[in-house]
């Protein structure tokens, strides 16, 4: 008995006695528990990376994170964080000074323009705090769901979905969790495949084994505790599920 995962790669069935190289468990929902349960051993200490005080620095250091490092976006906060206390701060600077404060980020001047709007938009329709729902927060400039989910969890703890960052949405495709491409259908389907309460989890497991091991263009297949259900190991496998292409 075979099942299908990702690129037409057959798979044994849980009936299946052992696990060759590269092989997957025998359904998504077998395959995402036993990766979770492998990469809490690896990472028992994995959480959120972005050093904040208050969830409007959580909010913010959020915004700058797109496509830049948090290591880059922490070096930058240290300093904002001291220079400007709360949405009157943001909303009150000019553009282009708080664009110079940011300077070093990706997207720098764009970014700056969606944190003045955003504290903005906060002080006049949230009384100055930070809103605690998925639709009030993706109402504010330069908030995606992303960034909304990451400011539920860690800010209000509340649990709506799953951050899909670049990690996420390329581990879950090479180890052939989803085929989709999307940020939005991929967190569709993981909410499906995992339970609610390992939802946040997942996403900081995810982050640390794709910085660590995982990376994008050589992953360390020969170091991984995944290797041997990981459908894209190239130890296995010619092709990398993520990005479709041949190692």
């Amino acid at each position: 008995m075979v099942s299908q995962v990702g690129a037409n790669r057959t798979v044994e069935s849980s009936s299946t006695s052992g696990m060759c190289m590269g092989t997957p468990r025998s359904d998504r929902e077998r395959q995402a528990a036993e990766l979770l349960s492998r990469l809490r051993e690896q990472y028992p200490d994995a959480t959120i990376s972005l050093r904040y005080r208050t969830r409007l620095e959580l909010l913010i250091a959020v915004v700058l994170s797109a496509q830049c490092t948090d290591e880059r976006v922490n070096s930058v906060t240290a300093e904002l964080f001291e220079k400007y206390d709360g949405p009157e701060a943001y909303a009150a600077v000019d553009q282009d000074e708080l664009a110079e404060d940011i300077s070093s980020i990706t997207y720098y001047n764009s970014k700056a323009g969606y944190i003045t709007e955003a504290c903005r938009k906060i002080l006049e329709e949230h009384d100055g705090e930070v809103p605690d729902t998925m639709a009030e927060l993706t109402e504010l400039p330069g908030v995606g769901r992303k960034t909304a989910n990451v400011v539920l969890q860690h800010g209000h703890d509340i649990v709506e979905g799953v951050v899909v960052d670049t990690h996420v949405q390329r581990l879950t495709r090479r180890l052939g969790l989803t085929e989709e491409h999307t940020p939005e259908r991929i967190e569709s389907e993981l909410m499906e495949l995992v339970p609610r309460e390992e939802w946040q989890e997942l996403t900081h497991l995810f982050i640390s084994h794709g910085r660590a091991t995982c990376t994008a263009r050589n992953p360390n297949c020969g170091d991984c505790v995944l290797e041997d259900i990981c459908p894209s190991s190239k130890t296995d496998s010619e092709v990398d599920l993520a990005s479709g292409e041949t190692w």
